[in-house]
């Protein structure tokens, strides 16, 4: 039999279905499964199907704009191509209260309603929609209970060093039994690109360097590019929760992450020495360098270099400081600077700190530690007397933070002892700009003067 609504029109049903997880598939609720399901039920009852909307790959509990099946279906009911919607069970079309009301209020505005095939629920009645409301908290909080599982046995594989994706390590890298580890056949590839980055704080001079002395067994510039971007080379995901053995130290990728937001070179190939060290008063951005060409009184051109944020001109009156100017700056407080934070962390050249471990080293070392003593591997007698030592280590973290401190600070200080000066404007402006990014984190520019008001040592 033929259904038809109040009008004797047949009625103009849609078919939605979802999928999220391989799990999913394997429990037989995949998209052609659900759309046979769908489609038998649809001519038994009479209704004509005029669409199939699908969303695979998509968790119900995500936004509706992450659902393009949902939402076209939800423009074609809105254009009253649609009377009636069928689903295979309620989790396919909603787990969270939101959207669901959202979705049901664009429903019954346009004279559409829903309905489960394989669950009997009835949305045009008060207790119908109670409930759905019921049915569907319920839900929300299995998949927020499932998600927080999930999560934890995430995080305690990434700090065990396991690979949780199933998808290619990055360069550098390979997955053994579920760890990531160092690729011994690249890793000294990886070291080599890191370590020369450091000296010149240039991603395009390191990828040139590594390509020319490489040649075939180089990676490639999307492969360079990426040691400098994604946190693993840093031991650390994206959330920054540890997660493999690192090609760089933390310090290191806190730089890297400061010395790439501004631009390095124009397009002739000059080395702007302070990009990304100058941060804009007004707006937060990082200056970048400029070229024009100038005249001078007797008639003779030179080039004017200068340092302005992007958007100057677009939005703010911004500063433009010439890269004459920031060096002697430099040159004439960089002294006074280094005496005052010395005397700032109770510190002189002749009282200088032994080299000490890093905290993250002695966090690590517990790391190790917890997991020895999980598979038995130490006594229980050698785990407390372990365990009491580092955590007392650990917890003087603001008496290692100070000596780790000081002695970077002792570091900048011998950069700036005999004849630095002479020895500066001997060198080119990609080393200048190598020497400048490991004793400078921040120059200051006073939002009044526009001039530059200070500088932050990077300690």
């Amino acid at each position: 039999m033929v259904k038809a609504n109040s009008g004797g029109a047949i009625l103009r049903a849609a078919i939605y279905i979802r999928v999220s997880t391989e799990e999913q598939h394997l429990n037989g609720l995949s998209l052609p499964a659900q759309r046979l399901a769908l489609e038998e039920y649809a001519e038994k009852n009479g209704y004509s199907v005029v669409g199939v909307y699908a969303d695979e790959g998509v968790s119900a509990r995500k936004s509706m704009s992450y659902r393009k099946g949902l939402l076209k279906l939800l423009e074609d009911i809105k254009l009253g191509k649609v009377d009636m919607v069928l689903v295979t069970k309620l989790d396919r079309w909603f787990r969270n209260i939101k959207d669901y009301n959202i979705t049901e209020e664009i429903l019954r505005a346009n004279n559409c309603y829903w309905r489960t095939i394989f669950e009997n629920y009835d949305s045009s009645t008060a207790n119908g929609q109670m409930v759905i409301n019921i049915m569907l908290s319920v839900n929300q909080a299995e998949c927020d209970r499932t998600s927080e599982r999930i999560k934890a046995v995430f995080d305690y594989k990434r700090s065990q060093g396991q690979c949780v994706t199933g998808k290619c390590a990055p360069y550098g890298y390979i997955i053994e039994n579920a760890y990531i580890k160092k690729d011994p056949a690249v890793s000294h590839i990886v070291d080599d690109a890191i370590n020369h980055y450091f000296s010149c704080f240039s991603i395009r001079t390191t990828v040139q360097y590594i390509t020319n002395k490489y040649g075939e067994e180089a990676p490639s510039y999307y492969k360079i590019d990426k040691f400098f971007r994604n946190p693993k080379y840093a031991g650390i995901d994206f959330d920054g929760n540890k997660y493999c053995e690192p090609y760089m130290t933390m310090e290191q990728y806190n730089i890297l992450s400061k010395s790439r937001q501004a631009k390095i070179y124009s397009q002739t190939g000059y080395v702007y020495i302070f990009s990304s060290l100058i941060t804009c008063p007004i707006c937060g951005r990082k200056f970048s360098g400029r070229q024009r060409k100038r005249t001078r009184s007797d008639g003779s051109i030179y080039c004017d270099v200068r340092y302005n944020c992007v958007g100057k001109f677009k939005y703010h009156g911004g500063a433009s400081l010439r890269e004459s100017a920031i060096e002697k700056y430099l040159f004439d407080n960089i002294d006074s600077a280094i005496q005052s934070t010395m005397i700032e962390y109770n510190l002189t050249s002749k009282n200088q700190p032994k080299p000490v471990k890093s905290i993250q080293s002695y966090k690590d070392e517990l790391t190790r530690l917890n997991t020895l003593y999980q598979k038995g591997r130490i006594t229980e007698d050698y785990y407390e007397a372990e365990y009491e030592k580092l955590s007392v280590i650990i917890s003087g973290t603001d008496d290692l933070e100070l000596k780790a401190k000081q002695e970077k600070l002792i570091f900048v200080e011998r950069q700036f002892q005999g004849r630095w000066k002479e020895l500066y404007n001997k060198l080119d402006n990609s080393h200048k700009r190598s020497f400048w990014k490991q004793i400078i984190e921040e120059i200051y520019v006073d939002p009044n003067s526009r001039q530059i008001s200070g500088f932050k040592l990077l300690i």
